[in-house]
């Protein structure tokens, strides 16, 4: 099951890429959302080989993953994948340079079912395909918008 979305963000390439691979940021706001986050590789840089160990209530079950960044393309792409025991989920993150000062930010998740109670999960999700890719392209906007306003006080 895949879901996508873009999403146009007025900053520049570079800016873009700089804020979503800002790991320790991203970290920090998954644990303001309750999960628990730990990096797990020893990596001084940003590149692939990176991995968290995730943690997270879902559904009302507490669900256990690993991320691992599998392709670092800086400015244009980044890839990761997820696995759990039950589903495995690989993330790609593109970016698309516009023009100077404006980028096509694009996130696609395509999630597998491991087992029967997985298959059973990403079923109910398929029903609630519609509202799902509501809530996600509503988080993406937001993500865009903070983006901007980053680079606008940045400018």
């Amino acid at each position: 099951m895949k879901f996508s979305s873009k999403e146009d963000v007025e900053a520049p390439i570079d800016f873009v890429f700089a804020q979503v691979s800002d790991f320790a940021s991203l970290e920090r706001s998954a644990l303001r959302r309750g999960a628990e986050v730990q990096r797990v590789d020893d990596l001084t840089s940003a590149g692939a080989g990176m991995a968290w160990d995730a943690a997270f209530e879902f559904r009302g079950k507490r669900r256990q993953t690993r991320l691992e960044l599998v392709e670092y393309d800086a400015p244009n792409a980044m890839n990761f994948l997820s696995t759990s025991q039950a589903l495995t989920a690989d993330v790609a993150v593109e970016l698309v340079a516009l023009s100077r000062k404006r980028t096509r930010l694009q996130m696609t998740i395509d999630l597998k079912p491991q087992n029967l109670s997985a298959r059973l999960l990403v079923q109910s999700l398929k029903l609630a395909r519609g509202s799902i890719k509501r809530k996600f392209d509503k988080r993406m906007v937001g993500f865009a918008r903070d983006i901007e306003q980053r680079h606008a006080r940045s400018a």
